[in-house]
């Protein structure tokens, strides 16, 4: 079984709960995840099947989309509801003050990212550091926030909760943002809520529930093609020499090829490779070939 899956993680479970659960289905097929989702959050989770696995590669750096809260008033140790929360401030934040602090954060920013993380630091995960009580100094890092958009400030006299929608590059710490924006309002935040709606070409309204998944027919009914979620990629089709030359991974010359990635297919028009053009010398060269038979494809 080769191909793609889309989970609606739900929350309260890890991102390595979700590929335990799929084993269960399909044992020995090969599994990965795009983009680990914290525990508490929610959402786009894609699963890459046995081959497709090789293709994580190509799609991770996609720019993912939130649905987020923030709860304004204190401050945590892991920037988010799961850690040890100091009450700062019960002031209720004006909204157009929130929303004039929170439009600081469009745009290339750096970022440092928090403590109660999988970043590496001299051979460690910083959440292995920060369970072991050592703080070190971790460099900011840049990213890019395209869209920040309020969608709902909610006030009560025990409470004040901030939602909003967030569109960003991969690497971005939603819960970092939080807590960012609560240290310049002066009242402390941290994240209480986070629904991931999109990873790249993954969307929430086309996820599928975990928890329908019971069996393998269900499960291959949800399964997309190895090459869907590579659409942004030039599709080339290859005659039956040239589709030997890529098995065999010899470069193939195709006049007018740009210096970027492409699909390339078969002479019987299956999913046969990924192939780097090289503009200079007017050659595919392949980079990750398929010779399983096995390979579905989106365009027919």
């Amino acid at each position: 079984m080769n191909g793609f899956l889309n989970i609606n993680k739900p929350s309260g479970i890890t991102s390595y709960d979700v590929i335990r659960r799929l084993k269960l289905i399909i044992p020995g097929i090969k599994l990965g995840h795009l983009g680990t989702l914290d525990p508490m959050a929610s959402g786009v989770l894609p699963i890459a099947l046995g081959s497709a696995t090789r293709l994580i590669q190509y799609i991770e750096d996609n720019w993912k989309a939130y649905e987020a809260e923030m709860t304004l008033g204190g401050v945590s140790d892991t920037q988010d509801k799961t850690g040890n929360i100091i009450p700062v401030s019960n002031e209720i934040m004006a909204q157009d003050r929130i929303e004039k602090t929170m439009s600081k954060f469009v745009g290339v920013i750096e970022q440092i990212p928090p403590m109660y993380s999988a970043v590496h630091y001299k051979g460690k995960r910083l959440y292995q550091l920060a369970r072991e009580g050592r703080e070190v100094k971790v460099e900011p890092r840049l990213i890019t926030v395209t869209d920040l958009t309020i969608l709902e400030v909610i006030s009560t006299e025990e409470v004040q909760i901030v939602r909003f929608r967030i569109e960003c590059s991969p690497g971005t710490y939603v819960r970092t943002i939080c807590h960012d924006a609560g240290q310049q309002l002066g009242c402390g935040a941290f994240l209480s809520n986070l629904i991931r709606t999109r990873s790249g070409p993954f969307i929430l309204a086309e996820s599928a529930n975990i928890d329908e998944l019971t069996d393998y027919e269900t499960l291959v009914g949800q399964t997309m093609s190895m090459d869907a979620p590579l659409s942004n990629m030039t599709m080339v089709f290859l005659d039956e020499v040239q589709a030997w030359k890529i098995k065999n991974g010899q470069a193939v010359a195709w006049p007018g090829v740009n210096d970027q990635y492409y699909l390339l297919y078969d002479e019987l028009r299956d999913f046969l490779a990924i192939a780097k053009g090289e503009q200079g010398h007017g050659v595919l060269c392949p980079k990750t070939v398929f010779t399983g038979g096995n390979n579905k494809q989106q365009w027919k």
